[in-house]
């Protein structure tokens, strides 16, 4: 009788740990902004045909059109990953008749779990706003920013400090935000430094240099935002951008491509060490969009080296890679439209809205 008990709870502790394992206490939701398949390779290649994605084992495809184009802007593409609608190119955060929606990140934040954004932009950029603002044009920087300041986001880096400090409505959000508690950092080493509590970085004027120029600043904002989130024993939301593989591609730069996709993969390389160890951490990767229709006549992975060429300077809408690794990642695999992953998200983390 007592081996049948001891195995009844052995079963029982079992199961409960599998159930457990389904539902990660955190999302770390990463962007890299135009990013499609032969960017990854691209970068692939030229790293000795190795990089940190290759840990995760989880893949799909997320469809990218938007409500009113084949081929989606960051604005219609973020909003749709945030927001679960589509809507029209250049729309931040609503519908296509311009009825607001609540990100994933604003719906976490109201359920009692700290959220961040970390990018290598301006905050008010297209991506980090579909996550927090709600205007009918990505342009409006200003309005973006202003957005800011009526959400509990714990954790904000990147750049664009002229649209919350030097604005045309004299207003000076930074101000604003000190009043609302939060720490106000204008370099890296002040980011890494703030261990708690609320924390705006606005480390540049306006857009965040290029790499090499700005050195480890996305793998380290990225750390320092996790390091601050993670004292919330609820859990936490955190995005993530790679921002300027998109801009590279504009160029059709493939040097600038590769160094970009480079500096996102020690990102994740970080971000998967961390969630390893922590064991209730969901990491999502994709993008928004394709950006220059990037392909590769020729190449010779011995050398490191590969022939690209672009079809366009502007985006595509080819489908781009998911990847997912953690509790729940059996749920982003296959087909899937940019619109799902916000109700996956907020079933795996028991959201109410």
């Amino acid at each position: 009788m007592k081996k049948i008990i001891i195995i009844s709870l052995a079963v029982a502790m079992l199961t409960g740990m599998v159930q457990a394992q389904k539902n990660p206490r955190n999302v770390i939701f990463l962007i890299g902004d135009g990013m499609g398949l032969a960017q990854v390779y691209a970068g692939m290649v030229s790293n000795g045909n190795k990089l940190q994605l290759e840990r995760f084992k989880n893949i799909g495809f997320s469809k990218t059109y938007s409500a009113s184009n084949f081929t989606t802007d960051s604005g219609a593409g973020g909003t749709a990953l945030a927001c679960g609608v589509k809507t029209k190119n250049g729309m931040i955060g609503m519908t296509p008749d311009s009825v607001s929606v609540p990100s994933i990140l604003e719906l976490a934040s109201r359920n009692g779990l700290s959220t961040g954004i970390v990018v290598a932009c301006a905050l008010t950029h297209a991506t980090p706003a579909s996550y927090i603002a709600h205007q009918p044009n990505r342009g409006m920087y200003e309005a973006i920013a202003t957005d800011y300041l009526n959400t509990n986001i714990d954790v904000m880096i990147g750049g664009g400090r002229k649209h919350f400090e030097r604005r045309s409505d004299e207003r000076n959000l930074t101000s604003e935000l000190r009043a609302k508690n939060y720490q106000v950092a204008y370099t890296i080493d002040e980011v890494k430094n703030t261990k708690a509590g609320k924390l705006v970085g606005l480390l540049y004027e306006e857009q965040n240099p290029s790499v090499p120029e700005r050195g480890d600043m996305l793998p380290d904002a990225t750390m320092a935002a996790i390091n601050i989130l993670d004292n919330n024993k609820k859990g936490f939301f955190l995005m993530v951008e790679g921002s300027q593989i998109d801009w590279a591609c504009h160029d059709n730069n493939t040097e600038q491509t590769v160094r970009e996709v480079l500096d996102f993969d020690k990102v994740l390389g970080r971000v998967l060490d961390y969630a390893e160890k922590n064991g209730n951490t969901l990491v999502i990767v994709t993008a928004d969009h394709e950006t220059g229709g990037m392909t590769f006549p020729d190449g010779d992975i011995r050398n490191k080296t590969l022939k690209a060429e672009f079809s366009t300077k502007g985006h595509t809408g080819t489908p781009v890679p998911v990847y997912a690794f953690g509790p729940g990642a059996d749920k982003f695999t296959g087909f899937m439209e940019n619109t799902s992953f916000k109700e996956k998200i907020e079933k795996l983390l028991k959201i109410k809205k």
